[in-house]
């Protein structure tokens, strides 16, 4: 029991667990949040041009209430959630993807393949270590991944 008792501990306080604990408790407040937005402002400004509040509209089906204007309400509150979480998302694969950019642009290819050996040298070489041939700057020389397959021949 208690080695069980430590596995749960441990996997209780993960940082992933951790993280979408307290996820999970900002969402549930936010929800809050956007929801006395749609009830408190916004069904009311639509009522004024439709003349009712949503929360009013039912329809009675053989002594049975559908309450198709709280169902709007929902609607409502849901395409705002999840409009706000696409606009989170989009900064944050913003602002993650910000530096990445920087990086994939220092890269700079420091190597060529000999034209001659097709061994891969430094792109300032101007002779191969390889097989010493004199490399002048008019050549076609490209990358290891531009060179074909070589097969030994018989």
């Amino acid at each position: 029991m208690k080695k069980f008792l430590h596995e749960f501990k441990e996997f209780a306080l993960r940082g992933n667990v951790m993280d979408l604990a307290v996820g999970v408790i900002i969402g549930a407040a936010f929800q809050k949040i956007v929801n006395s937005l749609v009830t408190d402002i916004i069904t009311p400004l639509i009522g004024l041009f439709a003349k009712q509040d949503f929360n009013d509209l039912v329809l009675n089906v053989l002594g049975v209430d559908i309450k198709y204007g709280a169902f709007i309400t929902n609607v409502l509150n849901f395409i705002i959630m999840a409009f706000i979480v696409f606009l989170i998302v989009k900064g944050m694969n913003a602002v993650a993807s910000f530096g990445r950019k920087k990086e994939a642009a220092e890269e700079e290819v420091t190597t060529k393949v000999c034209p001659y050996c097709f061994s891969e040298i430094d792109r300032k070489a101007t002779r191969c270590p390889h097989c010493t041939s004199v490399l002048t700057e008019g050549e076609e020389v490209g990358t290891l991944a531009d060179t074909p397959e070589q097969t030994p021949e018989d």
